[in-house]
Formats: C-alpha cells, sequence, structure tokens
C-alpha cells in the first residue's frame, strides 16, 4: 500500500500500519508468551521494514504497575509480595525503577485513576500486526496508521488533518505512554463521530526505547484509517504542492 502522504513529506520512515488479524505472519517478531516487552520497540522495527505481532499473552499488574509508573515500591507498607518480585528482575535498571518508581505519576493512587480513564479496547482478533504501509497487501485492512515525523513534517501533518474541516482541534496530545498514543487512544478515535490524530512519543521512556533506532527528532503521528483516507485524499490539491512546503522540503 502506498501513501502519497509519505511521498510529499519526504518520510525518513514509512508509515507504519496497525492491523488486526488471526494470523500471525512467518518471521514476525513477537514478545516471549508470558513475559513484558515494550511494545514501542517492535513499532520501531516495524518502521524498518520488519512485521511484529502482539497478542494477549504479555500482561502486568495493576498494583505494581502503579507504584512502578510513579513513586515506586520503597517504603510501601503493604508491597511485600512485590518486593519478592523486583528482588527477582534480573535488570539492576528495571529493578531500581521498580523500587524507587519512573516518577510519571505523583503517586500510586494518580496511576490508578489514569488508567481508569484509559479507552480499553476489546481487539476482536488474536494478533494485532505492526507493519511497514509498503508491505501491507492487498487483502489486509488497517486500523491505524502511524506516521513518523520531524517538526517540520509534524507541521505539515497538523495542517493536512484539519484541512477540510472548519475547526481547528483535529489533533491531540495527550499525556500517556507511547504504545498509548500509537494504537490505545487512536482506537477510541477511530469510533468517534468526529475523528483526531493523536501526537506521540512524547513519553521519556518511549523515547529512550526508540531513539537508536529511530533516530532523536521525531514523533509519531498516528490516524485512524477512514482520517488516512481523507488526508490522502486531500494532500494532492493542498499547501503540500506549493511553494512554501517545497522550500522546506528542499532544506532536508
Amino acid at each position: 500500500m502506498k501513501s502519497v502522504i509519505a511521498d510529499m513529506l519526504h518520510l525518513k520512515f514509512r508509515p507504519v500500519a496497525v492491523i488486526w488479524s488471526d494470523t500471525r505472519p512467518e518471521n514476525a517478531l513477537s514478545f516471549v508468551p508470558g513475559r513484558r516487552g515494550c511494545l514501542m520497540s517492535l513499532f520501531a522495527q516495524a518502521a524498518r521494514g520488519r512485521t511484529a505481532a502482539v497478542s494477549r499473552e504479555t500482561s502486568g499488574g495493576i498494583e505494581g504497575f502503579s507504584h512502578f509508573l510513579s513513586n515506586g515500591i520503597r517504603g510501601c507498607s503493604h508491597c511485600e509480595e512485590l518486593q519478592t518480585l523486583a528482588d527477582k528482575i534480573p535488570n539492576p535498571e528495571i529493578r531500581e525503577n521498580f523500587l524507587t518508581g519512573e516518577g510519571y505519576r505523583k503517586t500510586p493512587e494518580l496511576v490508578k485513576e489514569f488508567i481508569g480513564t484509559l479507552p480499553v479496547t476489546d481487539i476482536p482478533a488474536t494478533y494485532v500486526l505492526l507493519k511497514s504501509l509498503p508491505e501491507v497487501q492487498g487483502d489486509e485492512i488497517p486500523q491505524i496508521i502511524v506516521f513518523i515525523a520531524n517538526p517540520h513534517q509534524v507541521s505539515a501533518l497538523i495542517t493536512l488533518a484539519n484541512y477540510r474541516y472548519g475547526d481547528l482541534e483535529r489533533v491531540i496530545i495527550p499525556a500517556s505512554a507511547g504504545c498509548h498514543q500509537v494504537m490505545l487512544l487512536p482506537y477510541r478515535e477511530m469510533v468517534s463521530e468526529n475523528p483526531r490524530a493523536v501526537l506521540g512519543l512524547t513519553d521519556p521512556s518511549a523515547r529512550r526505547q526508540v531513539m537508536h533506532v529511530l533516530g532523536d527528532d521525531v514523533v509519531t503521528f498516528a490516524v485512524p484509517f477512514c482520517m488516512f483516507k481523507e488526508m490522502e485524499a486531500d494532500a494532492p490539491g493542498s499547501f503540500l504542492s506549493r511553494k512554501t512546503w517545497n522550500s522546506i522540503v528542499a532544506r532536508f
């Protein structure tokens, strides 16, 4: 599947398609069943042309996650079981984050409140596939398309997302995890009456996870497939063919 936008923006990485499937492609990258992993590491590989498959077999407890994301379990009076789990974590940095917390929310209670606001989606398929858009086959229907863009390209994507509308809020920047910004929150938008694009990779941990693969000057820009098709149709007649944008592209 081709993208007019990707060509006109001169993207370094091809867009990533998020696809629901009951079949795991041969040689797809996946996490080891029963073990947790960062989805953004798979996303980065998909941007480089690999196919990744994610299933329900990796998960973590809410209590442990609440402490991990906030102020950790050190000094917690009711965290004996979590302390035992932390002692068995082989990676010293992850173990230390479990003890002291990542500091992204002030308290575990606020993390639980944040989790309660997430639009949890029951995927009607066995796998979620991450594929470079040119690798998408004719019988595969993407749910989300994710662009990887530098600041100049983001300016173009934001402008194009609003091109056919009279309002000015067709793009949101939620304070959430990198994986939420490329999948979970765009899922909510694709069933909305007025879908919006989700700008992401604002999570410092996600940025650190992918910067060695994608570089340190990009963010993600995820759009529901219906919105992607609108933007693709609009791109040729828009500002992207005008002098201002071409003068910016000439600097790439």
